[in-house]
């Protein structure tokens, strides 16, 4: 408590040691002062001027930022990832002190940069609970706020994913256990702040939810366990204890209603590019390609609809009606969203009043954006529209009460008020108040005094260069041109000479400062008690604030979708209590914006269930598949979807398993990551799921790789029976098809003529025969000899002959050193030059398509099982038999799965006879 420089320092350092904030910003007068070592990272981070401050002895850095202007900087450094302290200065009987008033972090800023929600969330464990992992979520700009138990880490990492939180709280449970804390570091880029133990207690946090959403909230939302309560609670106490005070504006508390939605994990979400590219990037997503919203909060409900769509059909019935009038009424759609455009953010605005933030400004825009209400009735009443759900969304909030604000906003705001500046004038609407409107008259009286004084005096004493003006170290005075100053009259008393005129001031000049300063100083204390009266009405009616902004975003998004959907050419998707899953010209929504798109058609039924789509690389199939994803998700969004028809079911969720990066980092690779995505789609997925599988098994060895994707395939269609779609570029699983009866093959099209390959990017019935992988790398620009090379080994592998190693004993004039056995799946001795030996490799050459060569070794081992160990050899009639059974099976005709049966029967056999 102390007005010196060198006390200042210290008092910084002291109050930064009481905080466990990152910076500290602290009030010295009219700036907010950094100093040490905190200057010196608000200066990198924000291109301040550092200067230098002594303390008894010591120099220590400073910048600062005018009182003003703290927001800004506030904003850019949370932003950053910083929690930031702010130091407030208060009167005292010895000068002044300070004191930490609130601590700003990346979820409890309230004024952010940009429309996007910024999430403050908490996550607890508990495994003594049935649902031992406890979510919530808030964002504190708009006084939304969310909690529930989920089953496993899947489950949590979904929901981060979904809500993308800046700022993750983890609790106790979960910070107590090195890997559960390390899991979740890697589920989310939010910045871990170690909130303390106390606030996660289930007892208290219970307590406190009770005493601020009320006594049935909890049941109301179906928030029983421990762990969620833990998280509900824990995000409550922050928020309090950071002292953003925007805890008014936390009026509902909501679920998370897995029910009633559609299950999205982590790795869906990202394969499907809903909100964010795999490289990170707006541009390119589900969300930029539908986005024509013309409010921040139009923007962030849409991103709410795609990363968590519905199962309620009554409600998707509700949306899909309203699109489709959006769709059809261009000039009302067009109407109505001019009318939204540049409509506040009503939300953030009711957080910005409860937190006693808002400016005149923010009072003005929550005006401006309640007096839309009757513009956009207008805008519906005799169109297409009003025949439509949308007259229900605009009706849905308290008309009488967010009428009633609006008018008392228009009596009490001035028509243009400034940004935050009160004692200026100009805050307060003339009529409001009758002791400030008499205060301001007289006012503008003694300034109209001030304004004529220097006309008055050029006339009373024939002075000519005279200004009357006012600074803040001479107040008002009176100035002569320097030429005519000695003829200035004698109660004139100089005060300052400049260059080229003299300043003086009068008894009476004087007196009416005076005066002018005392109204002035009365002036701003009336408008600040006023304008504190208007926000806190405001804040009281924060909930309809909410309810109004909520019915302006919904609109905004109807519109943006029936917008798109009209210059689209996309269709309203119908919906079928069946399995019937069928799209005639689908296309994929983000890429028919960019390329020639050729449609394809999709039909899934109880009896045709599991598609395996092979084809050529880069020939479509993913997209193929990605757009069965996407166009099932926007339906259920509530949107129309890209094709020429639609029906579908309600699916509770969608999986998708593309591809992998590797996590090394992580101690897990590319096959690794593979397989923990195909567990998550084993364990998570039901008989009312989709999943979209492209390829499964490709990380590892060839054998193991199509025994993985085999037995998925079986137990996807045998026990999960979800809807399946499975790429794969292993051709023996296609064999499925012809025992499994769910399973059908489907290809996308190719077409070779002299050498050059066309891809027709058609889907067709049936599999594919070749993958045309070393036409791929030619277009990607692999040099010539090896595609030359990769040519000649593939003709090879059809027609089941050794492949030689060329090089591979180091010699010279490319002599053949050993050649591959296809049969024995290893590398054999080889000699000579030329052709290779294929009798001494051991391989059966004969040219009779794919299986020849399994049948040879077959009958190899065979032979040599029933020659071998003395048990008879061919003179053993069953033997005799087993041979003449393998002689007659004509391995082109025979399904691979059958071929299998038949040579386990035959050892069987053997086995027995032996």
């Amino acid at each position: 408590m102390t007005t010196d420089a060198g006390g200042i320092v210290g008092e910084f350092l002291s109050l930064k040691e009481s905080t466990d904030a990152d910076v500290l910003a602290m009030q010295c007068g009219d700036f907010y002062e950094f100093f040490a070592d905190d200057a010196e990272l608000v200066a990198d981070e924000l291109d301040l001027k550092v200067s230098q401050k002594s303390s008894h002895g010591s120099s220590y850095p400073m910048a600062g930022v005018p009182l003003t202007e703290l927001t800004p900087y506030l904003t850019a450094l949370v932003e950053r990832g910083y929690r930031v302290a702010v130091a407030e200065q208060y009167e005292t009987d010895d000068g002044h002190a300070r004191r930490i008033e609130r601590v700003v972090s990346p979820g409890t800023v309230v004024d952010p940069d940009g429309a996007a929600a910024r999430w403050l969330a908490a996550v607890e464990y508990d495994d003594g609970s049935d649902e031992p992992w406890g979510v919530a979520f808030a964002e504190v700009t708009t006084g939304r706020f969310h909690a529930a138990a989920v089953a496993d880490l899947d489950d949590v990492r979904a929901e981060l994913h979904r809500f993308a939180p800046v700022e993750l709280l983890p609790g106790p449970g979960v910070r107590d256990d090195d890997a559960r804390l390390a899991d979740l570091r890697e589920s989310t880029d939010a910045r871990l702040t170690l909130h303390e133990a106390e606030a996660f207690a289930p007892g208290r946090a219970r307590h406190r939810l009770g005493d601020h959403f009320g006594d049935q909230a909890l049941a109301a939302v179906g928030l029983d366990a421990d762990p969620a309560v833990a998280a509900a609670g824990a995000v409550l106490h922050y928020v309090d204890e950071t002292g953003a005070g925007v805890l008014a504006s936390m009026t509902r508390l909501g679920g998370l209603d897995p029910g009633g939605r559609v299950a999205l994990d982590a790795t869906t979400q990202r394969n499907l590019e809903l909100v964010e590219t795999m490289q990170g990037e707006r541009d390119g997503t589900l969300l930029s390609t539908l986005d024509h919203t013309e409010t921040a909060a139009g923007t962030r409900l849409l991103r709410e609809w795609l990363t968590r769509p519905r199962r309620d059909r009554e409600e998707l019935e509700r949306r899909g009606a309203a699109v489709e009038a959006f769709a059809s009424a261009a000039l009302a759609r067009d109407r109505l969203l001019d009318t939204l455009d540049g409509t506040a953010d009503l939300e953030r605005l009711a957080a910005r009043a409860t937190s006693g933030s808002a400016g005149p400004r923010d009072l003005a825009a929550v005006r401006s954006a309640l007096g839309r209400l009757p513009e956009l009735a207008a805008a519906i009443d005799g169109t297409e529209l009003a025949d439509s759900p949308v007259p229900d969304v605009l009706a849905r909030p308290d008309q009488d009460a967010a009428r009633a604000l609006h008018d008392e906003l228009a009596d009490a705001i001035a028509a243009e008020p400034p940004g935050s500046v009160v004692g200026d004038g100009g805050v307060i609407a003339r009529g409001y108040d009758e002791e400030l409107d008499e205060l301001v008259e007289e006012y503008e009286e003694a300034v109209e005094w001030l304004d004529t004084l220097a006309e008055r005096e050029k006339r009373s004493h024939g002075l000519t260069h005279v200004s009357v003006d006012r600074n803040k170290t001479d107040g008002y005075y009176i100035q002569v041109g320097k030429s005519v100053a000695g003829q200035a009259p004698e109660h004139y008393r100089e005060i300052k000479t400049l260059k080229n005129s003299k300043r003086f001031v009068t008894e009476e000049l004087e007196e009416r400062e005076r005066t002018v300063l005392r109204m002035e100083e009365r002036r701003e204390e009336l408008e600040r008690r006023i304008l504190d009266e208007v926000r806190e009405r405001v804040a009281s009616e924060s909930e309809v604030l909410q309810d109004v902004g909520r019915a302006l975003a919904e609109l905004d998004t109807l519109a943006s979708l029936g917008h798109h959907a009209a210059t689209n050419d996309w269709v309203r998707p119908e919906f079928t209590d069946g399995d019937e899953l069928v799209v005639e010209a689908g296309r994929h929504p983000v890429v028919e914006r960019t390329t020639d798109f050729v449609p394809n058609d999709l039909r899934m039924d109880r009896e045709r269930g599991f598609l395996i789509v092979t084809g050529p690389n880069m020939s479509g199939k993913s997209t193929y598949m990605r757009q069965c994803a996407l166009i099932s998700l926007l339906a259920q969004a509530g949107s129309f979807v890209p094709a020429d028809a639609a029906t579908l079911p309600l699916v509770d969720g969608v999986y998708t398993r593309v591809g992998a990066l590797d996590e090394l980092a992580q101690g897990r690779s590319t096959f690794m990551v593979e397989m923990q995505e195909l567990s998550n789609i084993l364990h998570s997925a039901t008989e009312d799921s989709l999943v979209i599988l492209d390829e499964v098994g490709r990380g590892t060895a060839t054998y193991d790789g199509i025994s993985i994707a085999w037995a998925a395939t079986e137990y996807l269609h045998n026990e999960v029976r979800a809807k399946t779609l499975f790429a794969t570029h292993y051709h023996e699983l296609t064999a499925l098809a012809d025992h499994l009866p769910r399973v059908a093959n489907v290809h996308v099209a190719a077409e070779e003529r002299d050498g050059d390959v066309t891809f027709l990017r058609r889907v067709r019935e049936g599999p594919t025969d070749r993958s045309y992988g070393v036409h791929v790398a030619d277009l990607a620009g692999v040099p010539g000899p090896v595609v030359a090379r990769a040519d000649a080994v593939l003709d090879r592998l059809r027609e089941e002959k050794a492949i030689e190693a060329k090089g591979a004993g180091g010699g010279d004039d490319g002599t053949k050193q050993a050649v591959f056995d296809l049969a024995a799946g290893e590398f054999v001795a080889g000699g000579g030059n030329g052709e290779s030996d294929d009798a001494a490799a051991g391989i059966d050459t004969a040219p009779n398509g794919a299986g020849d060569g399994t049948a040879a070794a077959t009958e190899g081992s065979l032979a040599g099982a029933a020659a071998g160990d003395g048990a008879g050899g061919q003179d053993d009639p069953e033997v005799a038999a087993v041979l003449e059974a393998l002689r007659e099976t004509d391995v082109n005709e025979t399904p691979p799965v059958e071929l299998m049966a038949k040579v386990q029967e035959w050892q069987t056999r053997l086995e027995n006879g032996e």
